[in-house]
C-alpha cells in the first residue's frame, strides 16, 4: 500500500507544474484574441492606437510607456495586453473620454464580449493538463 501512496503523492506533486506549463498556450491564444478584438474596436483615425496594442507573455517585459510607471515583467501564468507606446500616450483618454472628447471604448467592450470564451479556453487547458498528469504512470 505504501508504494501506491508514494505514486499518488508523486502524481499530485506533478500536477501544478503540468498545469503551469499546459496553460501557457491557452493564455497566449486568449491574449492574442482579446488584443485582436481591441484592435478591431479601437478608433482608426490614424491607426496608431490599434498598432500600439501588444500582447506580452509571462516572464517578458511589457513595452515602455504602455502603462504608468513604465514597463513591467509579466508574472507567471499571466499574459498582459497593453495599449500605448512612446508615440501613443492617450489610450485611457480614448477609452474613458475627456471633458472635450467623448469616450470611444475599445478595451472594456472587447473584454466583456470575449470574457466567457477566453475563461472557458483557459479552464479547459487546466483540466486537460490535470487529466494528462493524472493519467500518466511512473
Amino acid at each position: 500500500m505504501s508504494a501506491q501512496l508514494e505514486r499518488l503523492k508523486k502524481r499530485m506533486a506533478a500536477i501544478p507544474q503540468r498545469v503551469k506549463h499546459g496553460v501557457q498556450p491557452a493564455l497566449k491564444q486568449s491574449g492574442d484574441e482579446l488584443a485582436g478584438m481591441m484592435k478591431h474596436l479601437a478608433p482608426k483615425l490614424t491607426g496608431d492606437l490599434a498598432d500600439s496594442i501588444a500582447v506580452t507573455t509571462a516572464g517578458n517585459s511589457t513595452p515602455p510607456y504602455s502603462q504608468p510607471g513604465g514597463s513591467m515583467i509579466v508574472p507567471e501564468n499571466a499574459v498582459a495586453i497593453t495599449a500605448g507606446n512612446s508615440k501613443v500616450r492617450y489610450p485611457h483618454l480614448v477609452e474613458y473620454g475627456t471633458a472635450h472628447a467623448h469616450a470611444q471604448p475599445y478595451f472594456w467592450p472587447s473584454y466583456r464580449l470575449l470574457k466567457k470564451r477566453l475563461s472557458n479556453r483557459i479552464k479547459r487547458s487546466i483540466r486537460k493538463s490535470v487529466k494528462e498528469g493524472w493519467g500518466q504512470g511512473d
